[in-house]
């Protein structure tokens, strides 16, 4: 049974179809119509109908629908939050996708979409307990238990990018949330440059330094078998080996087995995850 899944980001809305085996049966890209809430709907629902179609008739009518989006459902309401993509906000996004597709359709924040990727078929495959972390314009995260995104209660399970970065960092910069010294302050793809780029040494050091504290709190909280990351700073490829020589250091055991993983799927992984969220 194919599954479709949807990646819907703030410029571009990308939908794959996925064999049982996770073999790429196709893949689109269109323009994210910006702003225009109608609109959002009507090109998931053509995106989906127009992938079926080439599938053929047979394989269609047993197609699944996940998508990704830039912020979380509700639990309380059901409506959309906390989206980069505002005009989503206050939605009842699934809700209306499943009337325009006249099927069930599920949901997932893009990190989480990503972490289950690469727990699914990706870097982790085969592990019990993956962090996803993404490491780009903002820093997020997934958390995956034996093939299965946690959610949460507040449907915020993962967010670390919001917690305090651990340490005595004597600046701390404020963060478009409100509250100041937030991890993603310094580990977003702009702090980076603003303290002076990959290419210093220096900050290289600094970058490598905060990123070890901060996942080390993941692990002490979650004690992960992986954390894969995600994101442009993902392809850093001296961070997986600098970073667990760090960590030791703030992590609460005498030995540190959690392994760090550069993605396998790349930019796929989010549009992968949300076909995997139906794993039936």
């Amino acid at each position: 049974m194919p599954r479709l899944g949807i990646d819907l980001g703030g410029t571009k809305t990308e939908i794959v179809a996925l064999a049982g085996d996770g073999c790429e049966l196709l893949r689109e890209r269109v323009p994210t119509p910006r702003g225009d809430y109608a609109a959002t709907i009507a090109t998931i629902a053509a995106l989906v109908r127009g992938a079926e179609a080439k599938l053929g008739a047979g394989e269609a009518a047993s197609a699944t629908v996940g998508v990704g989006i830039p912020g979380a459902e509700s639990r309380v309401t059901g409506l959309i939050k906390n989206a980069n993509s505002t005009w989503l906000i206050g939605r009842p996004l699934r809700a209306d996708l499943a009337a325009a597709l006249g099927r069930p359709v599920r949901l997932a924040n893009d990190a989480n979409c990503f972490a289950l990727s690469e727990a699914r078929d990706g870097a982790a495959a085969g592990a019990e307990v993956v962090f996803g972390a993404i490491l780009g314009t903002g820093v997020g995260g997934g958390i995956v238990v034996r093939g299965e995104v946690l959610v949460g209660p507040n449907a915020i399970a993962g967010e670390w990018g919001h917690n305090p970065m651990p340490g005595d960092e004597i600046v701390r910069p404020r963060c478009y949330c409100g509250r100041q010294g937030c991890i993603e302050t310094f580990l977003s793809g702009p702090a980076l440059a603003a303290d002076g780029g990959a290419e210093n040494e220096a900050t290289m050091q600094r970058y490598e330094r905060r990123l070890a504290r901060a996942l080390a709190q993941v692990i002490n909280l979650l004690d992960p078998d992986a954390i894969v990351l995600g994101g442009g700073l993902s392809n850093l490829d001296r961070l997986y080996d600098r970073v667990p020589r760090l960590w030791g250091e703030w992590v609460f055991s005498d030995h540190v087995a959690t392994r760090l993983l550069k993605n396998k799927h790349g930019d796929s992984s989010g549009v992968r995850g949300a076909a995997w969220l139906w794993n039936e």
